[in-house]
């Protein structure tokens, strides 16, 4: 039986992969433990309704904060991804079956949880036709049955191995946010991200403003794995030329010595340029901090993002 608590077995294609020695993090990144009744409450409702969250799978620095106030990013489709991208923590190999009864534990947690916006993500599936397109739109169905006043973003993959209609199945559900990230820039796609491919990713965020002009898209990337300011900036502009609304830039933080080693912990004053140099660029809403990651503090950004766009329209 597989223990997916043990590194070796949870990430079986990094197995022979050199150890990548692990940088002392500076003061900047270190968090607090997670602790407190918030954070104990959200933990249950998660195991109550076996729901799988990425801010465990992931090793997200942010989940105290996150889980204290009721927030947790909910990833379906299982805990075992069909990649193996060479920064993720998420397991990999060959997933379960899709729950059919998943979208309905998940909108009932939703509820219990009494959030204003919701953040779905999911491994991905290209061992499922579709790559979960369906499933994913029926999480968003349910969630607006059950709490219609939540606000909803969706952080799909890349449906890369799908016809046109996978895509065009996730936007019809009316997610009020669709974010895929890109993830770093194009030259490290073969390492960092080797199933994926970087204008692929790009032409799909670009594709769900064809689909539905209305719809906020979102992307995001990780800096310190090697990458240059300059390689940043384009992917930056490459964004802003498929209309993307949104972008996040956070520091990767190496899961484990099997991972993709950090290049270098990037300084809370280059983010801060990375702010500037993105709001000069048009973007309608940027989070830029070495703990920023896709789901962090999602729903008040969700609410700048929409005050944003009603002073572009002179509407506010």
């Amino acid at each position: 039986m597989r223990d997916l608590k043990i590194p070796a077995e949870r990430h079986p294609e990094k197995a022979r992969r050199p150890d990548q020695a692990q940088p002392k993090k500076p003061s900047w990144i270190r968090v607090k433990a997670p602790v407190g009744e918030g954070y104990k409450a959200t933990a249950k409702i998660m195991r109550e309704h076996k729901l799988v969250t990425v801010c465990e799978e992931a090793g997200c620095p942010n989940v105290g904060e996150c889980w204290s106030q009721g927030h947790a990013t909910m990833m379906i489709m299982g805990e075992i991804c069909t990649r193996g991208c060479t920064f993720c923590n998420v397991a990999t190999g060959r997933p379960d079956a899709l729950d059919v009864f998943e979208p309905g534990r998940v909108a009932d947690a939703v509820q219990k949880l009494g959030l204003n916006h919701v953040v779905i993500t999911s491994v991905d599936r290209d061992d499922v036709d579709d790559g979960g397109a369906e499933h994913f739109a029926q999480t968003i169905r349910a969630i607006r049955k059950r709490s219609p006043g939540t606000t909803i973003e969706i952080l799909t993959p890349d449906f890369i191995r799908c016809g046109p209609d996978a895509l065009e199945t996730v936007v019809a559900a009316k997610p009020d946010v669709f974010n895929h990230n890109l993830e770093t820039v194009p030259g490290l796609y073969p390492e960092v991200r080797p199933g994926a491919r970087y204008f692929h990713s790009l032409r799909l965020l670009q594709r769900v403003k064809e689909l539905d002009p209305t719809m906020f898209t979102k992307s995001g990337i990780m800096v310190g794995l090697g990458e240059d300011r300059q390689a940043v900036l384009q992917v930056m502009d490459d964004m802003r030329a498929a209309d993307i609304d949104f972008l996040t830039v956070g520091q990767y933080l190496q899961p484990t010595t099997k991972h993709h080693a950090v290049d270098r912990f990037v300084t809370p004053e280059e983010f801060a340029g990375y702010e500037k140099s993105a709001w000069g660029k048009g973007f309608l809403m940027v989070s830029a901090t070495p703990l920023t990651r896709s789901s962090y503090h999602a729903g008040d950004d969700f609410a700048r993002l929409r005050d944003a766009r009603l002073r572009k329209l002179g509407q506010a």
